[in-house]
Order: structure tokens, then sequence, then C-alpha cells
């Protein structure tokens, strides 16, 4: 599988990998009578503002609580975990209060494998479940990843993303926060690479699966794996627009919300 990139910023020498006093939801935005809690997991290299665009119109009675991972944001002096489930149990143990009220979570591309990981760990340890588990634009987590891109320099990495509209072309302008996010972009990547989950196991939950029909990544037919993950209902939806769909299209966030009633 290569060599695994190193996280996006070092700790400390002796440092522990989590700072508990840091926020794992970040740009919360609440609604009135909230009916739903919708935790928000990034894609590879995406961060809590990751979803600032769905910030701007949430469903009426949705709540958005959008995850932090270590390694950005107000989080980035924090390493990132060694492997995709060390990092879901750390997520779990920052997030599990957020379970109070009826929930689901979301995940995006590197998010839908995490959140898929929370789901498990969420059933196995027997706390309140959530009302679905939604993935979006990823391959199922039993799998095999069909490439491998974290070993990459950076103007390869980069013309790989390029090549699906996975950085802003603006970013070009700015080389030192270009390396910075290349570099957190590669360390999700490596995660993901090398996890692959055996069985799989089944989320207790419906899981509604989402994709972007012009997605050059991840076809209907990779999607369509992810019913091997559900214990209940399944669904699979494609939607306008490449990988980035949630965040292009103007009804993706409603389409999504829709999936829960």
């Amino acid at each position: 599988m290569g060599t695994r990139a190193t996280s996006p910023v070092a700790a400390p020498k002796g440092a522990p990998a989590h700072d508990w006093a840091r926020p794992w939801i970040v740009g919360r935005v609440t609604a009135p009578d909230p009916r739903l809690r919708l935790i928000c997991l990034p894609q590879a290299g995406g961060s809590a503002g990751s979803f600032a665009p769905w910030r701007l119109a949430p469903p009426a009675g949705v709540e958005l609580a959008t995850v932090e991972l270590p390694g950005r944001g107000v989080r980035s002096a924090e390493r990132l975990p060694d492997t995709l489930e060390e990092l879901a149990d750390a997520v779990l143990d920052g997030i599990r209060d957020e379970f109070d009220q009826p929930y689901a979570l979301f995940g995006h591309s590197f998010g839908a494998l995490l959140g898929y990981e929370l789901a498990v760990r969420i059933a196995r340890r027997g706390l309140t479940p959530p009302r679905a588990l939604l993935v979006s634009a990823a391959r199922a987590p039993h799998t095999p990843v069909r490439r491998r891109v974290s070993d990459l320099d950076d103007p390869e990495l980069l013309g790989w993303l390029d090549g699906f509209g996975g950085f802003p072309p603006e970013l070009a302008r700015y080389p030192a926060y270009l390396r910075y996010a290349l570099r957190t972009v590669r360390a999700d990547l490596a995660l993901t690479e090398s996890y692959l989950a055996a069985g799989p196991a089944r989320v207790g939950c419906p899981l509604h699966a989402f994709g972007g029909a012009d997605d050059p990544l991840v076809s209907g037919a990779h999607l369509e794996r992810w019913r091997d993950c559900a214990a209940a209902d399944f669904t699979l939806r494609l939607l306008p627009g490449g990988h980035d769909f949630p965040f292009t299209g103007a009804s993706a966030l409603d389409a999504i919300v829709s999936a829960l009633h």
C-alpha cells in the first residue's frame, strides 16, 4: 500500500492525539424547535467550513451540526489518528452528547466511510441510534480502493483533484496555503486507502446513499454496494452534479433531508 502520509500538522512531542477542550462541532446552525439534528462529516481535506453553503439555507426544523476533525481549522495543532477506525473512536467520544435528540449522520466521500464506522460503533455500544446513515459519493467500506493517490507528489495530486473539481482553482494564488491544504487531503486519503471493512457489519439504522450523476470517481454501481451494509431500509439516489454535488446543487440538501421522512 506504500508509505502512509504524515499528519497535516505535527503535534508537539508527547502531546495527546486530541485536545478535548477543542470543539468537535463548529458552525452549528440551530432551528426553532428542531425535529432533527444532522451531524455532518466532511470529505478528505475538508472541515466544518466545507458545509458553509448549507448554512445559508438550512431546511426547516433541521439543526446542522458540522464536525471539525483533528488537523484542520481550529484543531490544526492536533495530529490525525493513524487509522480511520481510531479516528471514528475519537469522533464518537467527542460527539456522543449530540445524541440527546433525534439525529442522523451525513458523510461526504471520506466522511461517508467515517460515518459508517461511527454507526457501527454506536450500535455496538448500545447508544441511541441515528434515524439514518446518509452516505455521499463514496465507495462502500468493504470494497477496495481502485487507485492509490496519497503517494503522488503535490503537482500530481493537484492534477488528480482538478480532474473532478476537487480543489478551487483560485487556491493556486496562495502557494503556502495550497501546500498545507494538499498535506491535509493527502493525510485523509492515506487513511481511506488503508481502510477496508470486513464483512461488512450492518448498521442498525436505515441507510441512504447519494451520488452525483456525473461523478467520475464514484458511480451508481459503486454506491449500490452500500446495500450490503444496511440492516433496514436502503435507498440510492443520483442527483445532478459531479463528485462535489452536495455543495453545488441548490436542491441537494433538501433531497438528502427528504430521505429521512
